[in-house]
């Protein structure tokens, strides 16, 4: 027994011996080791989110971080000179197009990953920027409609903006993207539950990979894949003989020649991204992040809200925002800033590592998936001052702003469904903050709930009283 004992022990430390050695990415005082089959998901499902673990992982080992996803060893990056040394010399495949690819059964030519991803950039960043200048008019109908609405309620009403906001949302993007279809409330509707079908397995299956335990799950996420894909094609087939006179997302993209199977790709990927960043769409709640969070910290921080209200004032005065004046409506930019920032909007992104690298003493072994937290980096006391405070005012220095833009969330970096998102954002508030007060419902707690993005984990409620 002593000597099965002994052995036992030796192998165990030969054993974690050569897992150091041949995972050499951090010192052993920086790594989780497990030998399980599921690594660290039962600890990550524990904490609630993978955000919620990932804060705890960083505050106990440092801000070069590694665990097992599934058997999978995964490198974390929990502070801005560290995600700085490795976004420069690896800015490479996102592994989150890499997975949707996967669930979607796209398939691209052999070798034409980093020249398609190029095309299809250019393509769709090209073709949000046109949809929005040439559909400006209709998104602040849209908007006016829905503050014409909260005007006409008394001031003790309690509003649920989550539900209020999605139905901008897939009125807006749905028409912007995909033409006057969906105009009618039925195709919106239709749309919007396959969509949180799919995007239900995405954020599920991104995590845990459930989906293939569960036929039943499976049928139902392959159904509405075919159905939306059926939608996707036949708006496509439909716009393509209206000429280009049209200026929906659609169109702009069938001006691009690409094949059928791209056009769906790059339409659906698009899509989803814009859902992902401007309409709340998870698994079982429904978020307009960038405006919801933006509203309801307006409606908790009374001395921001009258100061955006003065700019506002001064900039526009009774004139409806224009594509030209929002540039102009700096502190608006500050709180959008300041909004995804308290608001830990995306609290993470994915790299995967396609060539060995290094941060700081720490190699990365290729093929490693690097995390990006996010939501460390973006409440880390040595960046940000004061980190759990809402204040626009921080955004006035160059140096934050910079830091800001590193993480993707503005200036080159930013991709263009978050510049779309802050378009509409400052829509919203321009026409909403000159017409009405924003007041919080005493006694509301709002809590975040961690996925893909970070949204409230139940509807926001709101009061507005008239300002004239």
């Amino acid at each position: 027994m002593l000597d099965f004992a002994i052995f036992a022990v030796t192998f165990v430390i030969i054993l974690i011996g050569a897992v150091l050695y041949l995972y050499p990415s951090v010192s052993p005082t920086n790594v989780l080791l497990y030998f399980s089959r599921d690594g660290n998901l039962p600890d990550i499902v524990n904490k609630g989110s993978l955000h919620e673990f990932l804060v705890g992982l960083h505050d106990e080992f440092g801000s070069v971080a590694s665990f097992w996803f599934g058997r999978r060893p995964v490198v974390s990056l929990g502070a801005v000179d560290r995600l700085r040394q490795h976004i420069n010399p690896n800015w490479t495949t996102d592994s989150f197009e890499t997975m949707l690819k996967s669930l979607l059964g796209y398939q691209s030519g052999s070798g034409a990953g980093v020249t398609e991803s190029m095309i299809r950039k250019k393509v769709y960043e090209g073709a949000i920027n046109k949809t929005l200048e040439n559909n400006f008019p209709l998104l602040l109908q849209l908007v006016e409609e829905l503050v014409d609405k909260w005007a006409s309620y008394p001031k003790s009403q309690h509003t649920p903006l989550c539900a209020h906001l999605l139905g901008l949302a897939m009125k807006a993007v749905t028409q912007l993207a995909m033409g006057s279809r969906f105009r009618d409330d039925a195709e919106v509707i239709r749309f919007r539950k396959n969509h949180e079908a799919i995007w239900s397995e995405i954020g599920k299956g991104y995590l845990d990979g459930s989906q293939e335990k569960s036929s039943s799950r499976k049928t139902h996420y392959e159904s509405a894949l075919a159905e939306m894909e059926s939608v996707l094609k036949s708006v496509a087939k439909q716009r393509s003989g209206q000429g280009s006179s049209q200026s929906s997302f659609v169109n702009y993209l069938l001006q691009a020649n690409l094949t059928e199977r791209q056009l769906f790709f790059f339409t659906f990927m698009s899509v989803f991204l814009l859902f992902l960043y401007i309409i709340y769409a998870c698994s079982h709640l429904y978020y307009f992040p960038v405006c919801i969070w933006a509203v309801h910290f307006l409606s908790v921080s009374e001395a921001v809200q009258e100061r955006l209200y003065h700019e506002l004032v001064e900039v526009l005065g009774e004139e409806p925002v224009t594509l030209e004046k929002i540039p102009q409506l700096r502190y608006c930019q500050q709180v959008l800033n300041e909004t995804v920032r308290t608001a830990k909007l995306t609290p993470m992104a994915t790299r995967l590592q396609e060539v060995e690298g290094k941060v700081d003493q720490h190699v990365i072994p290729k093929e490693t998936l690097v995390i990006y937290a996010l939501g460390v980096v973006l409440q880390d006391a040595d960046t940000w001052s004061l980190p759990y405070r809402f204040n626009p005012d921080r955004f006035a220095d160059e140096s934050v702003i910079k830091s800001f833009s590193l993480l993707g969330f503005s200036g080159s970096q930013a991709c263009p469904e978050l510049r779309f998102a802050y378009t509409v954002a400052a829509v919203l508030l321009s026409t909403l903050v000159r017409r009405l007060r924003l007041h919080r419902v005493d006694g509301q707690v709002v809590e975040a709930r961690y996925e893909l993005v970070t949204t409230p984990k139940d509807d926001t409620w709101i009061t507005f009283s008239k300002r004239n």
